[in-house]
């Protein structure tokens, strides 16, 4: 089963600078732009670390200054960290997230952790780089726990409980409100690992980082046995040579690394974990964008085989209203905008979500360029400034339907679930 540990978390100094100006998003969803933007916004955003554009070795010097300079430090003792982000969701509906982070023991895929989606390889060998060069996780993966009570638990250890570190606050750019503080009451870091071991995780956010992490786990495990080994060996000459018996000298292992959270290293990975609710929980689609396709190609021609097309109203918002009361795909072309609803007995798609549905149709295309966009009026201005061929657009998966998927041992496509608000990075580090 899973277990959640407590760490000693490096968390930045609010006597330096604002945490709203030195936190960042997650790095899967910062472009170009943005970044410049983080950069010039604060000489500490952590972007520098999170996205170093191939800077690898630059990142983790980075990191090592600012906790020499004070602009990092590093709790006392090891805490929990509550996690709250307040928000309004899209109906206008005030809205919370509280989770608890701590260092999560890594398990394979399929015991006490469920990933539900797939992954590509670029992004896991950026973070690989990132981890080799820094030894520490500069952001959480996102895990569901399905055993009711946690959110009720963190929202009674509050910052006013005892044995509670006091709150910082950093205000986003969509108007989210993320809230942290340190939990170091061993009670609540015992209650909480009661609900949260009490069945298999979901991986909601942050499958490359988990997928990552156990990559990193495995190599640095190599480097561990290998050293081991020839400690072992050295051990055994000293043991024929005077001066008495040597010893190997080996690492900790198993049961007995586990309940040394300071000790863990590549054994964990730093994640947040929420209650599996629909109330706790905000899930939102990735569309996909098709450029580049050869002159003359008709987007629509992938989507008549295995969908049903028509013409739809809207071609801004509405859309998406449209598709939800249809049970449609949306198609938006040079040509105008399109319901594609799936015909009875389709067999194409994996899954019944949409974008294994879309994913299984855009196949059939001639070559072309691929995007994901979780941005629905990007995607759209791509089509209407001609940058685009079609934006495909996706409803977004259900939390029953991630849950149910994860549970059976398989994996929706990669860019299926978009879980908004992002837990900002920079909030805490975990340094190995």
């Amino acid at each position: 089963m899973p277990r959640l540990l407590p760490f000693r978390g490096l968390r930045p100094n609010p006597a330096i600078a604002l945490l709203s100006d030195v936190v960042c998003p997650p790095y899967d969803v910062i472009n170009g732009l943005q970044r410049a933007e983080l950069i010039a916004r604060s000489p500490y955003n952590v972007v520098r670390v999170e996205l170093p554009a191939g800077d690898y070795a630059g990142a983790a010097a980075l990191l090592a200054k600012w906790e020499r300079d004070g602009v990092l430090r590093r709790d006392a003792e090891p805490a929990l960290y509550a996690y709250r982000m307040s928000y309004r969701d899209p109906t206008g509906k005030e809205r919370e997230t509280l989770g608890a982070m701590g260092a999560l023991v890594l398990e394979a895929p399929g015991h006490g952790i469920l990933p539900h989606e797939q992954t590509t390889p670029k992004d896991k060998t950026d973070r690989l780089e990132l981890i080799r060069a820094t030894r520490a996780n500069t952001s959480p993966i996102w895990c569901l726990c399905s055993e009711p009570g946690l959110s009720k638990l963190l929202g009674e250890a509050g910052p006013s409980a005892p044995k509670t570190g006091a709150a910082a606050s950093a205000l986003d750019e969509d108007g989210v409100t993320h809230e942290i503080w340190p939990l170091y009451d061993p009670a609540v870091h015992q209650a909480v690992a009661r609900l949260t071991s009490a069945a298999p995780l979901l991986v909601a956010d942050g499958h490359h980082r988990y997928e990552t992490a156990l990559a990193y786990m495995a190599e640095t495990n190599s480097a561990a046995s290998a050293g081991d080994t020839l400690r072992q060996g050295a051990g055994d000459a000293a043991s024929t040579a005077p001066g008495g018996p040597g010893r190997a000298t080996g690492g900790l292992r198993g049961e007995a690394l586990a309940r040394r959270s300071d000790a863990l290293g590549p054994a964990a990975v730093m994640s947040l974990v929420v209650e599996l609710s629909d109330q706790s929980l905000q899930v939102m689609a990735i569309h996909r964008t098709v450029s580049n396709l050869p002159a003359g190609s008709d987007p629509l021609s992938a989507f008549r085989d295995e969908f049903i097309l028509s013409t739809a109203v809207s071609v801004g918002p509405g859309l998406l209203d449209e598709m939800a009361a249809a049970g449609a795909v949306g198609v938006v072309t040079p040509a105008g905008a399109f319901l594609a609803v799936p015909r009875p007995g389709s067999l194409s798609a994996t899954f019944d979500v949409d974008s294994s549905r879309v994913d299984a149709a855009l196949v059939g295309l001639p070559p072309h360029q691929l995007h994901y966009e979780h941005d629905l009026a990007g995607a759209l201005a791509g089509v209407r400034e001609g940058r685009l061929n079609a934006a495909v657009l996706c409803r977004p998966a259900s939390v029953a339907q991630i849950a149910a998927i994860a549970r059976g041992g398989a994996r929706m496509p990669p860019k299926t679930t978009f879980f908004w608000p992002k837990p900002r990075t920079g909030m805490v580090f975990r340094d190995m």
